[in-house]
């Protein structure tokens, strides 16, 4: 009677049906294994815990969240701070010994420029002479001095502008 109303003869059918039944078991020893894998992890989670003690564990991990969080966005400021302070700190310098007079000998002058992130800064210069030691100090904008430089002061300048390694 199927096979004459659906026009499929009944073997086919029932070997469809068979396949199909195969195909189910198949798929449901597949969903078996992988829900044993599943309760075996959820099991090890949930050893020796309540749900009391488990919301605790939750609660303290979120505080601790919330903790660094405020930590990270401390640490943010503080090191945007420390690099906006370190553009103006002296962050070149360069140094030349010499003698200001040649007869004197040991090199007792010398021009120290210091620089920070712009470029900016001193050049100071100490001459040492017989008569007692003298101090100058020359203005240094974008890498250059409004004042005429001498070698020595100069020599200086490129040090700490990297010019002269």
């Amino acid at each position: 009677m199927i096979e004459s109303y659906l026009g499929i003869p009944v073997d086919y059918i029932v070997i469809g049906l068979a396949v199909a039944v195969l195909v189910i078991l198949i798929l449901l020893i597949i969903n078996m294994v992988r829900f044993s894998g599943l309760k075996k992890k959820h099991d090890i989670f949930m050893k020796g815990k309540t749900a009391k003690s488990l919301e605790d564990t939750l609660i303290y991990r979120l505080e601790q969240m919330d903790d660094l969080i405020k930590s990270n966005a401390s640490n943010e400021r503080n090191i945007k701070t420390i690099f906006d302070t370190l553009k103006i700190c002296f962050q070149k310098f360069g140094l030349v010994k010499y003698d200001a007079l040649d007869e004197m000998g040991g090199k007792l002058s010398c021009a120290l420029c210091l620089l920070n992130d712009r470029n900016d800064g001193y050049i100071i210069n100490i001459v040492h002479s017989r008569e007692g030691c003298y101090n100058y100090i020359k203005e240094i904008i974008d890498g250059n001095s409004i004042i005429g430089l001498s070698d020595e002061e100069a020599d200086a300048l490129e040090k700490a502008l990297g010019k002269n390694a």
